[in-house]
């Protein structure tokens, strides 16, 4: 299918910024962990700036704002904020930025709604029987839980200053028109309820979030608040639709480097998944377990954090297979869920080998 190509030789180091077109800045924000980056972007008006996500909501991101504010980004307000989805790293300094400059938040409905949610959500220490329940399933011991209540302490709103009391709502087809530019939204789903993407056709331009990633794969995952939930089709029948831009078109992803090659990439991480997909069904020939079938899609050991991603994204390509009526589950009186593989037309799909398990799951 040929490489990407990445047309920007250096990312923009932290408290500066890149030009990536007329009115359209690159920043970038130091995040812990293995990730350890967000790319934000700036889009610049007559009257000020449209920030594209916000970085975390802790003391290092704020100082950067700060930073660009008295730098590169002086001179004009900040006018509206614009956030893809509502994971932490994309909203967490909206609260704070909304204040400062009293600039109105602009998301999907279900971003903005599940966000409040989350953030009020407590946290693992206080797990709800319905999650309990989700992770007994799931194939977790009683040890297993107790860790998950260690280590989860924190809950959502820890990575989120508090949000903006309203905001505009974003849907699928509206047109913003910003510097004399109309910039599409385009809604995408699975990696979260309803991800806003903003494409321009003038520039050739797509600012993707983590609705598509040049390296990396973007967690889709199954999560107790939503048990029966199947993300991965909707995250596929998404890529699908994105699969009519461009090829040429410049993606803005929010982490890795910009980059061309946009059908490449979407068609590469289709069949990523259903490779995947295909080697949970060979493995489920005799019963299964989804936590027994983690390093099927991973190869090395997992901590806990990254343990209860790893099965979230599993059941999510469980449950796909489920609707495509290839495996089946049975609830056992112990409250464990078995997955079989039931498609007598398995033989004759069977790979010789599949591609690696990835290393772990993103935290994405």
């Amino acid at each position: 299918m040929g490489e990407l190509s990445y047309p920007f030789t250096q990312s923009p180091q932290p408290g500066s910024s890149v030009e990536i077109a007329p009115g359209v800045r690159w920043l970038r924000m130091p995040m812990p962990g293995s990730l350890d980056h967000i790319n934000l972007y700036a889009l610049e008006d007559a009257s000020g700036w449209t920030l594209i996500d916000m970085g975390l909501g802790d003391e290092p991101t704020r100082e950067l704002w700060e930073v660009l504010f008295a730098g590169e980004l002086a001179g004009r307000p900040v006018q509206r904020l614009l956030a893809t989805h509502m994971h932490p790293d994309h909203i967490g300094q909206a609260g704070y930025l909304s204040e400062r400059f009293q600039a109105p938040l602009h998301m999907t409905r279900g971003e903005y709604f599940q966000a409040r949610a989350f953030s009020a959500g407590g946290n693992f220490s206080s797990m709800s029987w319905e999650s309990a329940a989700f992770y007994r399933g799931a194939g977790l011991k009683p040890e297993d839980l107790e860790a998950m209540r260690r280590n989860f302490s924190g809950g959502f709103g820890a990575s989120i200053t508090p949000l903006p009391s309203g905001y505009h709502r974003l849907q699928h087809g509206d047109c913003l028109t910003i510097g004399g530019r109309d910039w599409q939204v385009l809604v995408g789903s699975g990696h979260s309820p309803e991800h806003a993407c903003l494409y321009c056709r003038q520039l050739g331009i797509l600012i993707a979030g983590d609705q598509v990633l040049p390296v990396i794969t973007s967690n889709v995952s199954v999560h107790p608040t939503e048990p029966e939930a199947n993300p991965l089709k909707d995250w596929l029948d998404s890529h699908d639709r994105f699969l009519s831009l461009p090829d040429e078109t410049l993606v803005l992803p929010a982490h890795g480097d910009p980059f061309r090659g946009l059908r490449k990439r979407l068609r590469a991480l289709i069949a990523h998944h259903e490779d995947r997909m295909l080697a949970l069904e060979e493995y489920c020939t005799t019963p299964a377990i989804a936590r027994d079938m983690l390093p099927v899609l991973f190869r090395r050991k997992l901590d806990t954090r990254q343990m209860i991603m790893a099965l979230g994204e599993c059941i999510a390509h469980l449950h796909l297979l489920m609707h495509r009526d290839r495996i089946e589950r049975v609830t056992g009186e112990d409250g464990v869920w078995r997955f079989r593989s039931i498609d007598p037309d398995l033989e004759r799909r069977l790979r010789a080998e599949h591609s690696a398990p990835d290393d772990g799951p993103m935290m994405v």
